[in-house]
């Protein structure tokens, strides 16, 4: 294949994976980096890039290089989108519903914070029945949101 016809193959491909992708498939960066492989999709040597750019190729090397390993800074990824003709999208993407990541983390919190609660309980023979307690977690996870409480320093049940 010739290097048109090569640039032409990662043009469509790329297309259709920006094109298609979810968020998720569009977080996994491609081997040799988005600026990369932007770069062949369009044909673009590096230095026509760094002509673009107003940078040295050698410049463009180092940032390509340095978005691969992840330690690009957002401006200088941002000139070498707009060279591209692109924008650049910078986004931080729950794993989870963010309203799920705080129920579990007072819930992770109540349950650490009633634990001892429990076994002395337990030592007095006034332990509490699964259900029981899972209410009690619920509770006080409930409140440990109302009231905030969920990411600072932790010291004991509150």
């Amino acid at each position: 294949m010739t290097k048109p016809e090569n640039a032409k193959l990662a043009r469509q491909q790329l297309d259709a994976r920006l094109r298609d992708g979810s968020i998720r498939e569009l977080s996994k960066r491609p081997p040799r980096g988005w600026i990369r492989a932007v770069r062949d999709a369009l044909g673009m040597s590096s230095r026509q890039l760094a002509a673009r750019m107003g940078q040295t190729q050698s410049a463009v090397t180092q940032l390509e290089h340095s978005e691969v390993n992840g330690s690009a800074r957002l401006e200088s990824l941002r000139r070498a989108a707009a060279a591209l003709d692109c924008d650049l999208v910078y986004a931080l993407v729950p794993r989870t519903t963010l309203d799920h990541t705080v129920r579990d983390q007072a819930r992770t919190l109540a349950t650490e914070d009633l634990a001892g609660i429990h076994r002395s309980m337990q030592l007095e023979d006034q332990a509490l029945s699964d259900v029981q307690l899972d209410e009690r977690v619920d509770d006080y996870a409930a409140r440990l949101i109302a009231e905030g409480r969920l990411w600072g320093k932790r010291g004991g049940a509150r």
